[in-house]
């Protein structure tokens, strides 16, 4: 399973930016998005903004499970009191990663896959122990989040550019996902 993550700040512009795949059962942790999916994971995470902003005014809760569907990507939210919003987009291993054809060696990565147990948190990315994952990997990463805002050198909207921050998301991504 492949997952692009984003902060996105109070006026809709990116914080912080990763992009990693999953490390549990036998993954490597490296996304498998083709060069041309990664720009469009982008217009994704941002077209979705429009649904979260519609959705937190009729819901109350900070997690707003899978918000949105586009081309098998599924969107997560995490919402902060200070209306800045955690977006995760999955891509399950067993589809494309794009409309564009997959590279061979993604394509041996989801015929591996696809012979995993359909328990894995990859296999059903609507299940509850997924839900369950991305809501544990988005509370961790908004603790670290608080952390880094913390620092009397940061000012609101300003992009997140600490290498420990980045080392914080990606183990938190490597526990739960």
């Amino acid at each position: 399973m492949s997952y692009y993550f984003a902060i996105i700040g109070t006026k809709d512009n990116p914080l912080f930016e990763y992009e990693f795949g999953t490390s549990k059962q036998g993954g490597d942790g490296q996304p498998r998005f083709s060069e041309h999916a990664r720009h469009f994971n982008q217009f994704i995470i941002h077209s979705s903004i429009d649904i979260v902003e519609e959705v937190q005014w009729t819901n109350g809760q900070l997690y707003l499970k899978g918000i949105d569907k586009v081309f098998n990507n599924y969107i997560s939210c995490f919402m902060t009191g200070g209306n800045v919003k955690f977006l995760l987009l999955h891509l399950p291993p067993h589809t494309g990663s794009s409309p564009a054809a997959p590279s061979s060696a993604a394509a041996a990565a989801q015929a591996a896959a696809s012979n995993r147990s359909s328990t894995s948190i990859g296999a059903n990315p609507g299940s509850a122990q997924t839900d369950e994952a991305v809501k544990n990997f988005m509370t961790e990463v908004y603790d670290n989040y608080v952390k880094a805002i913390m620092s009397p050198f940061y000012k609101v909207n300003m992009e997140i550019k600490s290498p420990v921050f980045r080392q914080r998301v990606a183990a938190a991504g490597r526990k739960y996902l």
